[in-house]
């Protein structure tokens, strides 16, 4: 008989999301401050409400990804190369239809310059989701459930 293949737990995908908004958050806000020369606190409200938004859509989005790898017979923890980067590309492609209005509003921007800003910030952030994720599953892996 097939066991299913697990999953990750909801608190594990709070942890992951809490650590990578965190770590993310403590290096845009700089960088974004100094692009668009504006004062820590208007960049750092602008990351905080997408930080926040991107919480939220990464747990669904997780949870749907890990869902298909299931279904697919895969462990999300040993996702291939491929599998990784198509994750991490969908879900800055997500981000960004839903990141380019925030941007326009609350820093006051043209789209054109929220979406070449969004465009650097989604290109640094595939790698750092890429590299993140790695590291993530090598320290908390998903374990299988052993067979009795």
């Amino acid at each position: 008989m097939d066991q299913p293949v697990p999953i990750r737990s909801g608190r594990d995908r709070l942890r992951y999301t809490f650590l990578f908004e965190l770590l993310l958050v403590s290096m845009i806000i700089p960088a974004g401050s100094f692009f668009f020369d504006k004062p820590f606190s208007e960049i750092g409200t602008l990351a905080i409400l997408l930080s926040l938004k991107a919480m939220i859509l990464n747990l669904i989005y997780n949870w749907v990804f890990d869902k298909i790898d299931a279904k697919a017979g895969r462990i999300s923890s040993d996702r291939s190369t491929l599998g990784r980067l198509l994750h991490a590309i969908g879900f800055e492609v997500s981000l960004t239809i839903t990141s380019l209005p925030l941007y326009v509003w609350l820093i006051n921007v043209t789209v054109v310059e929220a979406l070449i800003a969004d465009i650097f910030v989604t290109t640094f952030v595939v790698g750092y989701t890429y590299v993140f994720t790695l590291g993530y599953d090598k320290i908390y892996p998903v374990v299988p459930v052993k067979s009795a």
